[in-house]
């Protein structure tokens, strides 16, 4: 299978590369690396099967050629993070709605079959948990930034549906819960990967409102499998799918499991909303998914508890530091003897 990705040099998309090539397929990926790294796909870059280009999907006739020599197009490609999206609405708008419409306008000249990455933020407000698919959104005024990212992948939604029902393209939505792994970093506000930076560095925890807010984590390596899984399965089609993992924990809980796994002395200390995101922001006390229609579908469930998923960031994070130490060490020893 010949699979594209956008968005592929991004923490999920280059795990979900890795995945397709271990399936022996062939993957092209598009990014524009404003949230995404080569570092990333380093690791990628010699591999027979895979091929990259350092492009926006806003070129839209690269798009449209990439798409044309593909089987599946797996659509990552957005703008990500609660920092980025409060900070950058306007970016946040156009990349998503303005992107997936390039990349659903080229899928539907050859009825090439798409798998489009959406999110829990499309639940907004909505209070009653574990979330349907078929739940009502409950969305804020447009006057707060918080709520650009959840309409816009809701505008998505609609626009990969219409496509579905009007030209037969065949697409399916997942809706992603707070996926998380090796790789994340948390510069656009990830608040796993900020916990662990915070406990191996001994910086105090920073944990915003409560902490009694609870979500569901879900491990990258489980996401992508079930991405996998649904881009195989015609049954899946013009379907909206949870995708992640319905094992709820406050975040005052995650900060005591990331502060024990990192063996930190590290203080949690609590800061308000306001002080963090400026006036006006508004968080979701709970975010748990329900897994019935993935589970019916592809027959799969994620297998890897928070605890495990804690752990690997940890390892992976403390590596990633003491290999940035060796170099500062390195690049320090180089300038002494110049």
């Amino acid at each position: 299978m010949n699979v594209l990705i956008t968005g592929g040099a991004g923490f999920i998309g280059s795990h979900l590369a890795q995945r397709c090539l271990d399936l022996n397929w062939k993957v092209a990926i598009i990014d524009d690396l404003s949230t995404g790294s080569m570092r990333n796909i380093a690791h990628l870059k010699s591999h027979r099967n895979f091929s990259y280009h350092v492009q926006s999907v806003f070129n839209e006739p690269l798009v449209s050629e990439l798409v044309d020599d593909c089987d599946v197009v797996f659509h990552l490609a957005a703008a990500v993070g609660v920092r980025l999206i409060v900070e950058s609405p306007i970016r946040t708008v156009e990349t998503n709605v303005h992107g997936t419409e390039i990349v659903l306008k080229a899928a539907s000249k050859k009825k090439k079959r798409v798998v489009l990455a959406s999110t829990s933020e499309v639940y907004g407000k909505n209070g009653k948990v574990p979330y349907q698919e078929d739940a009502d959104s409950v969305l804020g005024p447009t006057t707060v930034n918080r709520w650009s990212y959840a309409c816009s992948k809701a505008l998505d939604e609609f626009l990969a549906i219409a496509y579905w029902r009007e030209k037969k393209t065949p697409i399916t939505v997942v809706r992603l819960f707070n996926t998380v792994g090796p790789r994340q970093t948390g510069q656009y506000g990830m608040v796993l990967p900020t916990f662990v930076q915070q406990a191996l560095r001994g910086d105090p925890i920073t944990v915003y409102g409560t902490g009694e807010q609870s979500r569901c984590f879900g491990y990258v390596g489980d996401v992508v499998e079930s991405l996998v899984r649904i881009a195989q399965d015609s049954i899946a089609v013009g379907e909206i799918v949870n995708v992640g993992n319905d094992e709820e924990i406050t975040i005052n809980e995650l900060a005591a499991k990331i502060k024990a796994a990192a063996d930190s002395h590290s203080a949690i200390v609590h800061v308000s909303y306001e002080q963090a995101y400026g006036p006006g922001f508004e968080d979701m006390y709970r975010r748990v998914p329900s897994l019935v229609k993935l589970e019916r579908l592809i027959g799969y469930r994620p297998r890897t508890c928070v605890d495990q998923i804690i752990c690997s960031v940890v390892e992976d994070l403390a590596a990633g530091n003491q290999r940035q130490d060796l170099l500062d060490v390195s690049f320090a020893s180089a300038t002494v003897a110049a």
